[in-house]
């Protein structure tokens, strides 16, 4: 039987502090105008994409299902983390409860495993599409892409089932103060006082699987899609190939890079600044941007998006 003081150490806090992105009070009133308009962005951003390729007929293609999916991913990966920090921010109680914080880093690792996959997914489209050209809508047919987007979903949650029985295990000793903006593994992790040789060592091999995998697939498929590129004779053919593979590239990059900063290392050995730094990055600014890269540099969404814009002027002006 536990003593009351080990029952202490043992029993969950009923909620965590967070100390936010900064410990300088001023910048709060910076940081909230700027976080505020960046989940706004975030969310006009990929809400668009998400019904300009679900509405426009011409926008019907694997790549823009999969699309649909990192919008989605985007969206929810945002509102996982930016309410509860306006809201802290806007408070004097800048807190959150153990159940919320549970549910909170068991979203934002779901999601972020079911990016990884979807990412690998849309490199392999872009192979089919560039390399095998006559056999892909044989291939990269309908029932294909919802059972790889099936795949993502259902990897994601098995991971992060995985974490989250391993980190509510984890006994803090009283302590609350979280130096971080949002609940994650590596922080939970961090603020144990018991052995955590068993969690660091899960999410490493987890983390590593879910993007050294992935990231494997996608650079191999950009190998041979680099090659078939070159092979092209006339330069706008080629311009035009790069083109339909620039957007993907652009945001592998913003997703991976951070990702293997922050995963592919001992949670207990990170640096906290460092870890708040990269975690804003990849769950607020990767999300906000990746909308405008691909709008930007797609013309079949801009033209999409004209069509609707004209379709929605038309009926406000009966």
């Amino acid at each position: 039987m536990r003593t009351d003081n080990q029952s202490f150490l043992w029993d969950p806090p009923r909620d965590f502090i967070l100390l936010g992105v900064s410990d300088r009070p001023w910048l709060e009133l910076p940081l909230f105008v700027v976080l505020l308009g960046s989940y706004a962005l975030a969310m006009l951003g990929n809400i668009t994409i998400i019904l300009v390729s679900r509405l426009d007929p011409q926008l019907q293609s694997p790549m823009y299902t999969f699309l649909r999916h990192l919008s989605f991913l985007d969206l929810c990966y945002t509102t996982t983390t930016v309410p509860q920090m306006l809201a802290n921010m806007g408070g004097s109680r800048k807190t959150i409860s153990y159940s919320g914080c549970t549910v909170q880093y068991a979203i934002f690792h779901w999601l972020g495993c079911t990016e990884c996959v979807v990412l690998a997914a849309m490199a392999l489209d872009r192979y089919m599409a560039i390399c095998e050209p006559l056999r892909y809508t044989l291939v990269m047919h309908g029932p294909l892409c919802q059972q790889l987007v099936l795949v993502a979903w259902l990897s994601g949650f098995g991971n992060s089932l995985v974490q989250v029985v391993l980190t509510v295990q984890l006994p803090f000793c009283g302590q609350q103060v979280l130096n971080n903006f949002f609940c994650e593994v590596p922080a939970m992790i961090k603020l144990s006082c018991a052995d955590t040789a068993i969690n660091d060592t899960t999410l490493a091999v987890l983390v590593a699987f879910f993007v050294l995998v992935p990231l494997a697939l996608i650079l191999l498929s950009y190998g041979f899609i680099a090659r078939a590129v070159l092979r092209i004779q006339s330069s706008k053919g080629r311009h035009k190939a790069f083109g339909t593979c620039s957007s993907h590239l652009v945001v592998v990059s913003l997703f991976y890079l951070p990702a293997i900063y922050m995963y592919l290392q001992p949670p207990s050995s990170y640096s906290q600044e460092q870890g708040k730094f990269i975690s804003l990055f990849y769950s607020i600014i990767t999300p906000t941007l990746n909308p405008f890269i691909y709008t930007l540099r797609n013309k079949d969404m801009k033209g999409a998006l004209r069509r609707l814009l004209a379709r929605v002027w038309r009926l406000c002006r009966r």
